[in-house]
């Protein structure tokens, strides 16, 4: 499961490095300030979770069964909250309107801090 959490982490860093540079280059020509600003977000918290990914999977403080649910609940808010993210600021550059899925914008920040959640009271529960 380690090196899943691992390579997972190094793709999704990987990919906001891409994004950001796509997003700094190619994008600033075509939308608004505040659509790259949004663009930005999405960037910024896909890559703290690479990190936060790549923490994971590198700790030996974590039970397996403890790592394989942080995994999941990143890996979902990532792709809900980042991508929507993506999506949504380019809206205007497309004919489809994906307005109709913000809803799940909120719903993958809800992921990404229930990741932040396990991970705190595993700790706080760990006899020192």
């Amino acid at each position: 499961m380690d090196k899943k959490i691992i390579s997972t982490g190094a793709i999704f860093g990987m990919l906001a490095i891409i994004l950001g540079a796509f997003g700094a280059h190619a994008l600033k020509k075509v939308i608004s300030i505040e659509e790259l600003a949004t663009f930005e977000t999405g960037v910024k918290y896909q890559m703290y979770h690479a990190l936060f990914l790549l923490f994971i999977g590198l700790t030996t403080e974590l039970p397996q069964k403890i790592k394989k649910t942080i995994y999941y609940l990143v890996v979902v808010g990532v792709l809900f909250f980042s991508g929507s993210i993506y999506l949504l600021a380019t809206n205007s550059q497309t004919s489809f309107d994906f307005k109709v899925i913000g809803f799940v914008t909120p719903i993958g920040g809800l992921l990404l801090i229930s990741g932040w959640g396990v991970l705190l009271v595993n700790f706080l529960k760990k006899k020192t």
